[in-house]
């Protein structure tokens, strides 16, 4: 019966397979994967056969110097990132600046941010595509546009670098304060990290490792000789070490960095300060109008301790609460008066003034105040549209009515206003007049501060961040302390002096939660509605709790590790001990190879990798014709190398094309290997037969003299190839056949 011997699998069974093929592998596989990281990565999308590079070669060398400006990009858009994202406090005075000089008032503090969050997307997605390139074993190429790019990521983040040290350097201290609070939370998520990072570094070290034990078992004398100015070896443990031996050393400091740790978050509960009290910063500007009577009301509703304000004195001596130098963002004056929207408020008589509306910018205007402010109910609308700029007069009355506490910034008079030397006194004098409890005033302003305690002894004077001796020595007990300072500056002195802390300005419920762990007993604020409501600090443990949590974070992390590394030295293992028995019959067969081409003067140059598969190739008419002999030929598989003999046949027998089967007691002596299909593991009774036919051949060689080809597929060669790729090369068998020689 003839014998097909290119079928290799019956195509019932292929259209079979590709039928139960879930829809979604056809679309998404390996070859779409590696086909869209090297789009993204290399702008070029054409589908081909992939480049691999070599070991210690990744890339080319203008690629190896480029990288480094990637992984500095990244790490600098990072930190930008981190770093407002931390000042997320600051974001309404942000705003107030930018709208001081371009007059136009947005959320400047949101587009900033949604900008350097693009630049760390960006160059994260680069790094991140980088990296599985060098995974899947394809060379790096980053597209010239990327380059460009990455380059002026680098000069954005520097620019805005130069702008943090040169003119906002206290944006750095708020960082530092938000560590504080986050210390063991990010200590905690820094294991876990460790964690995930020690799969890949143990597939590498440990893959570095598998390496240097094939190559020291590869190596003969001589080679050791040669090789001891290379030092392969030597390389190998170094980049082994360079690479392990920082990653262990962070897991160490990782490990005992609470016992350096100091967090004020993590203390006892009996041991908590009382809740800090509010001041009502311009009232609750989130709530209604600034330096409005709702504003301070709706404080009031909130359980304000005290409302904070600024005054302004009027052309004709009325002291009134505005905190802007121009009452373009506040009013509607560029309605009413263009052309003096940028008069300082204290050149205007105070008959004008009622007139403006102080409401309708905060209650009709599209874009709000304050990011993420809750919309206002239809009362509460319409009343804030209808607001007034309030005299110094209204405010006190509402404090006097609800017992509660006034605190403001004195602004001085423009140059040529009548009152710019004596606004003070003035000032003391309506307050006087009001008929307000004295103990009720907090005063802040520090122009003649003698001439105050003299007038009014019942004011509380309120000092700002000034040496302890000079507080103790004007009597002063209490300050009012900007938080990023404060903190770097003798807070523990001024608390050892009796000296009472409020702090402002306090939004965010992170740096309420650091201020109340810290004792501090008061704050200023603009989200009073939000910070009231808290009963207990966020991010706050116990020290026990968190010495728990240490421990068992810390044995748990060190188990998967463990595991993490057994697990893939014991893969590797495997894998070497299969390679090292396979090796041992190649070279047998080499050598019994070797011994038959001498006679025949034959080529000696048979490799001796492991011998992975032995299948059978297809016969055809190039593989038996005598006119392709050569000393060395190719198959269009480069794995393939075909064997033949210098001396060429005398004869060349036809070839139909129904190959029948060989006859035993023929002149050729052919040994066939079952066909294995592709998808099929390989069973060890396959592996005997094989290798018992090609000692049976190797003797048949050493009888005749002469062979006609030897194919071998190497290993390592085969697995390189794409697991999902069904071609027919990976399906193809061996053959292996011997001729007679001329002389028979």
């Amino acid at each position: 019966m003839p014998m097909k011997a290119n079928k290799i699998e019956p195509q019932s069974q292929t259209r079979k397979q590709k039928k139960d093929t879930p829809w979604i592998l056809h679309i998404f596989n390996h070859k779409c994967f590696v086909t869209t990281i090297i789009g993204c990565y290399s702008c070029h999308w054409k589908i081909k056969q992939e480049k691999k590079f070599k070991h210690g070669q990744c890339c080319s060398l203008r690629e190896r110097l480029f990288y480094p400006y990637l992984v500095i990009s990244f790490c600098m858009s990072v930190l930008l990132v981190f770093v407002w994202v931390e000042s997320s406090n600051e974001y309404n005075g942000f705003d107030w600046v930018i709208f001081i000089g371009t007059g136009l008032w947005f959320f400047w503090s949101i587009v900033l941010l949604s900008f350097l969050g693009i630049l760390a997307a960006y160059t994260s997605l680069l790094l991140v595509l980088g990296i599985l390139l060098l995974w899947e074993g394809i060379e790096l190429y980053l597209h010239w546009c990327h380059k460009t790019l990455i380059l002026l990521v680098i000069v954005i983040c520097s620019f805005f670098f130069w702008i943090l040290f040169t003119y906002w350097k206290d944006r750095w201290l708020t960082v530092g304060l938000s560590l504080q609070v986050f210390a063991p939370y990010i200590h905690l998520s820094s294991i876990a990290m460790m964690v995930i990072l020690s799969w890949p570094l143990a597939f590498y070290l440990i893959h570095l490792e598998g390496e240097a034990r094939i190559r020291r078992y590869q190596m003969t004398c001589n080679e050791r000789k040669r090789n001891k100015r290379c030092n392969v070896l030597t390389k190998l443990r170094a980049l082994q070490v360079a690479v392990g031996l920082p990653f262990f050393l962070i897991l160490l400091c990782l490990y005992l960095l609470p016992l350096g740790n100091f967090s004020p978050c993590v203390q006892e509960k009996n041991k908590l300060a009382p809740k800090p009290d509010f001041f009502g910063h311009r009232g609750a500007p989130m709530l209604g109008p600034e330096n409005t009577i709702m504003s301070f009301e709706k404080a009031v509703e909130h359980g304000a301790y005290g409302l904070e304000s600024d005054v302004h004195i009027s052309y004709d001596h009325v002291p009134f609460l505005m905190h802007d130098s121009d009452l373009r963002r506040t009013t509607n004056i560029k309605e009413v008066l263009p052309d003096a929207s940028l008069t300082h408020p204290s050149l205007f008589d105070w008959d004008f003034l009622s007139t403006l509306n102080a409401g309708k910018w905060f209650s009709h205007a599209p874009i709000k105040p304050f990011f993420g402010m809750k919309p206002l109910s239809k009362a509460d609308r319409e009343r804030a549209g209808n607001q007034k700029i309030p005299k110094l007069t209204e405010l006190l009355e509402l404090a006097q009515k609800e017992k509660k506490f006034v605190i403001f910034d004195l602004n001085g008079p423009a140059p040529n206003h009548s009152l710019r030397a004596l606004y003070v006194r003035h000032v003391v004098s309506i307050i006087l007049d009001s008929q307000i409890e004295q103990h009720l005033i907090f005063w802040l302003p520090s122009f003649e501060r003698e001439y105050v305690k003299k007038k009014a002894p019942g004011f509380q004077q309120v000092g700002r961040l000034l040496p302890v001796e000079r507080l103790t020595k004007e009597n002063i007990t209490r300050i009012n302390a900007d938080y990023k300072n404060l903190f770097y500056n003798g807070m523990r002195e001024y608390r050892a002096a009796n000296i009472s802390i409020n702090l402002y300005l306090v939004n965010e419920p992170w740096l309420f939660s650091l201020a109340w762990c810290s004792r501090i007993p008061s704050v200023t604020t603009d989200n009073i509605q939000v910070l009231n409501e808290m009963t207990q600090p966020s991010y706050f443990m116990t020290p026990k709790y968190y010495l728990f949590v240490w421990i068992l974070m810390d044995i748990l992390s060190a188990v998967f590790i463990v595991a993490i590394f057994y697990f893939h030295w014991w893969k590797e293992s495997k894998q070497e001990k299969f390679l090292k028995s396979t090796s041992i019959h190649t070279e047998s067969l080499s050598t019994s190879l070797r011994t038959g081409n001498s006679k025949n003067q034959g080529p000696s140059c048979i490799p001796i990798d492991p011998v992975f598969r032995v299948t059978e190739i297809p016969w055809t008419h190039a593989a038996l014709s005598p006119a392709l002999t050569k000393n060395v030929r190719k198959y269009p598989d480069s794995s393939c190398v075909s064997v033949v003999p210098m001396k060429k046949a005398s004869k060349s027998e036809p070839v139909s094309k129904t190959i029948k089967t060989p006859v035993p007691g023929e002149g050729n002596i052919r040994q066939l290997v079952p066909t294995l299909k592709a998808s099929e593991s390989i069973q060890a009774p396959v592996q005997e037969s094989a290798r018992e036919a090609i000692f049976q051949s190797s003797s048949a060689v050493k009888a005749n003299g002469t062979f006609s080809s030897i194919d071998v597929c190497h290993p390592q060669k085969q697995t390189e190839r794409p697991s999902n790729t069904k071609s027919s090369e990976e399906s193809l068998p061996v053959f292996i056949t011997s001729s007679p020689s001329s002389s028979s």
